[in-house]
């Protein structure tokens, strides 16, 4: 039963991983550029949910959506005021830019909200538990809708793309921007709904990862954005599915490491684990090689 306990609790943990990378590689897969204040975006809708939450008296399902909505916005305004600027720019001066937009947004969050480690309501999500194998294994509900929320978000994301014409725009700015804008698509319009999605998900990763690990300071969104970018990378970033294999096995890979190896080293054997794939194949488990031309 252990370990179903530890696998389950990797799933939720790489189904959190999982909905974060998926906004870090729609941005990079149509934008190529990446956006490292995406975590502290993780962190606002968290913080919004929160005073919600527990200051404006909001149920729960609004809070959720005004912290989506006000996440949605933000990543709108930090792509219009920070990279849009940078369009052209070399790409040192806009990971620069990223860099200082999340120190910015880091900052904020601490002049706002204090240094104190803020507690998340629980009651968001129902806590109760749902018993399986004749009750040898007690699965939370937090759990269930986490993983269940990572499969929605994925499969909702892939039809998007396929079948929407502003995702069949998106996937024409992806393959070749110059091209796109001649055949009359808005690639900032393109590249600032894609912004406002990735910023929604990162709302949705805020409240999930705070229901499971109640704890919230305005460093929240740093080691699991820096997580998810790895997770992105390990599945092949650009992907959509490989986003979502690489934030799910890295979840599972992290729970097993603390569980069987190492509490100090989990995050060290995760980062390890990236290595070695990326030695053996660059361009991720999903991802395809890219041939530049000379």
């Amino acid at each position: 039963m252990i370990f179903l306990d530890n696998l389950i609790n990797g799933i939720s943990l790489g189904s959190i991983y999982a909905i974060i990378a998926l906004g870090y590689t729609m941005v990079y897969g149509i934008a190529k550029m990446l956006n490292f204040a995406h975590g502290d975006v993780i962190m606002v809708g968290a913080y919004i949910a929160f005073c919600a939450l527990q200051y404006w008296g909001i149920p729960a399902l609004p809070a959720f959506l005004l912290a989506m909505t006000v996440c949605t916005v933000l990543g709108i305004l930090i792509e219009g005021l920070a990279y849009r600027p940078l369009r052209k720019a070399a790409s040192l001066s806009v990971l620069i830019t990223a860099i200082g937009m999340s120190y910015l947004l880091q900052n904020t969050a601490l002049l706002i909200w204090g240094a104190n480690t803020k507690s998340f309501p629980r009651t968001f999500i129902n806590g109760s538990t749902l018993q399986l194998l004749g009750g040898k294994l007690n699965v939370p509900s937090a759990t269930i809708i986490t993983i269940l929320a990572n499969v929605a978000i994925m499969a909702a994301l892939t039809l998007f793309t396929a079948r929407t014409k502003m995702g069949k725009a998106m996937r024409c700015v992806s393959e070749d921007r110059g091209a796109a804008e001649l055949m009359g698509i808005n690639v900032n319009l393109t590249i600032s709904v894609t912004f406002a999605i990735g910023s929604a998900l990162a709302a949705v990763a805020g409240v999930l990862l705070c229901s499971s690990y109640p704890n919230l300071l305005p460093t929240t969104g740093s080691m699991p954005g820096i997580k998810a970018f790895t997770a992105a990378v390990f599945g092949g970033i650009g992907s959509i599915p490989g986003a979502m294999l690489g934030g799910v096995l890295l979840g599972v890979i992290e729970i097993f490491g603390k569980a069987y190896i190492s509490t100090e080293l989990g995050d060290a054997i995760v980062f390890a684990v990236l290595i070695v794939v990326l030695l053996v194949k660059p361009s991720g488990l999903l991802g395809k090689a890219v041939r530049e031309k000379v």
